[in-house]
């Protein structure tokens, strides 16, 4: 995939987790799908809001295009919106005219929440039945026990580091988070790299549940106050060590290229970019395991085009497009057989994008104020809190 394509689809990807969430919830979820008076009577289009990258049509590279056989087979022009933070996603649902939505999984819950979004009749999606069925009902997006929305693609946030560094595979998220010698007689100070999105803070809690399970974390987006502020506080004593809270996956290739990055959490593309350029570079799960984002295809509230909507939503589960969009973005599928198969990806692609890490995946979610322990810290103090820790505050 091209560098600026890359750059522009997972950058703008970011863009929704980094503003993602800032709003509270301002209405309860919709109590049941909307009705359509004639499902297969389709309209004349569709208007989808995604980031940039994750729905082509060949513009870059003609052998990536699944909108072209879509709009022939349904006469359903696919009009897409790309934008890059979850304000703009609100605000344009809020202003109609937008019938779909791929979202992150830290953003999902609070369109459900807001009434951004609808549920979904799955009965309408006859290939949501293919869909990976640790993912049919993930938290992300079925909610209250009404589906929001289908699977789009996933991607482990894995642990990047330099093999000159380290004298054997590191095990541990203890190498960004803990200033120590590494395998090279070198600190790790000024040489690890964060992740500059306030959803972050569930990797710092992720490390504390098993590093100090006096805290009882069950859940690393679920943190109660005294939890919280053990995750922030080890997130204050990692900044002296962090040589940037990377947003850009292109430059976080670069800073481990020729910046002396050693370490950081990073995603499939940066470690596939890196080792294609021959670059000492490998990549691993620790022990801990690690968060990892999911997206999600949803139906706008005040959709136009519900039945060209939703057969988008069918479209988008067929194996071939799962598998060509996995290898444009270098993620992973959400339905398994799009792994076998598919020219673009190839047999090796899922196993190299990191799809045998999915148990130890703690996927995106939104904190919310009220969770299965009580009262926990809902994600507006998350990006408040989290933009100070980077301030040096």
């Amino acid at each position: 995939m091209p560098a600026v394509v890359a750059r522009l689809a997972l950058a703008a990807a970011l863009g929704l987790a980094l503003a993602g969430c800032q709003k509270q919830p301002e209405a309860p979820a919709a109590a049941a799908p909307a009705v359509t008076a004639n499902p297969d009577q389709l309209e004349d289009q569709v208007v989808i809001v995604a980031p940039p990258g994750y729905v082509e049509r060949g513009g870059v590279d003609k052998r990536y295009d699944w909108v072209t056989s879509f709009e022939k087979d349904t006469g359903c022009k696919v009009t897409v919106k790309a934008v890059g933070s979850y304000d703009t996603i609100s605000e344009l649902l809020s202003q109609g005219g937008y019938d779909v939505v791929i979202a992150p999984g830290d953003v999902s819950v609070h369109l459900v929440r807001s009434g951004a979004v609808q549920p979904l009749d799955v009965d309408r999606i006859p290939s949501y039945v293919n869909v990976d069925e640790r993912l049919q009902q993930a938290p992300w997006h079925f909610v209250d026990g009404r589906h929001y929305g289908t699977p789009y693609q996933w991607m482990p946030n894995v642990l990047a580091y330099d093999t000159r560094a380290f004298s054997s595979r590191p095990r541990s998220w203890s190498v960004v988070f803990e200033e120590q010698v590494l395998g090279d007689g070198r600190s790790n100070q000024g040489r690890v790299q964060a992740y500059a999105g306030a959803i972050y803070i569930a990797d710092a809690a992720l490390y504390l549940k098993t590093k100090q399970p006096a805290l009882g974390i069950t859940s690393p987006y679920e943190l109660n106050a005294h939890q919280y502020t053990a995750a922030l506080e080890l997130l204050r004593r990692q900044r002296p060590l962090v040589h940037r809270y990377w947003h850009d996956p292109n430059l976080q290739v670069q800073d481990f290229t020729s910046a002396g990055v050693v370490a950081s959490g990073s995603w499939p593309f940066q470690v596939n970019t890196l080792v294609a350029n021959a670059q000492a570079v490998a990549s691993v799960v620790p022990d801990e395991g690690a968060t990892g984002r999911a997206d999600t295809t949803m139906l706008a509230a005040g959709a136009k085009h519900p039945n060209c909507a939703y057969r988008w939503m069918e479209w988008s589960l067929n194996a071939r497009v799962q598998g060509d969009v996995a290898a444009w973005l270098r993620s992973l599928p959400a339905v398994p057989a799009a792994c076998e198969g598919n020219a673009l990806l190839g047999d090796a692609g899922c196993a190299t994008n990191g799809f045998g890490h999915f148990e130890k995946i703690h996927f995106w979610r939104t904190p919310e104020a009220a969770c299965a322990q009580g009262p926990c810290v809902p994600f507006s103090r998350w990006a408040t809190d989290y933009a100070a820790v980077m301030g040096g505050r």
